[in-house]
């Protein structure tokens, strides 16, 4: 059984059909990169997946559990979204830190509001909670460090660097633990200098087994680092397979288009 089902995701706006049926699995540690000329559907599908969007028609399963599934129109609560969000991590192309809060904080405070909710339901003692508080410390430290940031961790987000504002997002997307861990276009807001640094970030995830999905226009990136690669166009899956099989033996002509002009 696939760690990630996705089925038939169709999502309009008005009178356009943006994504028009969307299917693919993915294994649990495996990293799927998904590639295709803007307008292609690609942010729209990572957006229905962690329900910033919600999908027209379709269905989506993490770990043998369907978390979402529609038939035209849907109504989901604010407790629903939230416990669907929470099984997808997702860094955003423009960092989306908080500009008033430090590193740690940005870190910290989804955690703490949800230490808050949690406390009150289960009338959390002061030392359970305490000791809650004390985990979450520890782990924002233990991110900030994997990722490189640990001596900036009382660093406004203004005083941090493109690339290092974006290591924080993705710091901040692992803290509560998501069973998979999305990046939307994660470089393109960065200068070519910047780009590397972040790149090895989620390079280096890959090697700790998490299970990822990325948008991107890194070409070889996605050759390097992926287990699959889906090609979108026109709201549509229009190739996907192994890096090698996309990239070095495409079989549709729109991929060979797209990959001949970002080559």
């Amino acid at each position: 059984m696939s760690f990630l089902t996705v089925k038939n995701i169709r999502k309009s706006f008005g009178s356009t059909e943006v994504l028009r049926g969307i299917d693919f699995t993915l294994e649990k540690g495996e990293v799927v990169s998904i590639i295709g000329s803007s307008g292609s559907g690609k942010t729209t599908l990572l957006r229905c997946l962690n329900f910033l969007e919600i999908a027209d028609v379709g269905e989506i399963s993490v770990d043998g559990t369907v978390i979402f599934e529609a038939i035209g129109t849907n109504a989901l609560s604010d407790n629903d979204l939230r416990e669907k969000r929470a099984r997808f991590g997702l860094v955003f192309q423009s960092f989306n830190l908080f500009p008033q809060y430090t590193a740690f904080e940005n870190l910290t405070l989804a955690p703490k509001l949800k230490l808050e909710e949690k406390a009150r339901q289960e009338k959390l003692t002061a030392a359970e909670k305490k000791a809650a508080l004390g985990e979450i410390t520890v782990r924002a430290e233990r991110l900030l460090e994997q990722v490189g940031l640990l001596e900036k961790r009382d660093f406004y987000p203004c005083q941090l660097s493109g690339g290092q504002q974006q290591r924080v997002a993705i710091a901040r997307a692992l803290m509560l633990s998501p069973d998979i861990l999305c990046f939307d276009e994660p470089t393109s807001a960065l200068d070519p200098e910047l780009t590397g640094e972040v790149l090895r970030v989620i390079r280096s995830l890959k090697d700790s087994e998490r299970t990822m999905i990325i948008v991107t226009h890194e070409m070889e990136f996605a050759r390097n680092v992926s287990d699959k690669v889906i090609f979108m166009a026109d709201g549509v899956i229009e190739e996907a397979g192994t890096p090698e099989e996309v990239f070095g033996n495409p079989k549709s002509e729109k991929t060979k288009a797209f990959l001949s002009v970002t080559k």
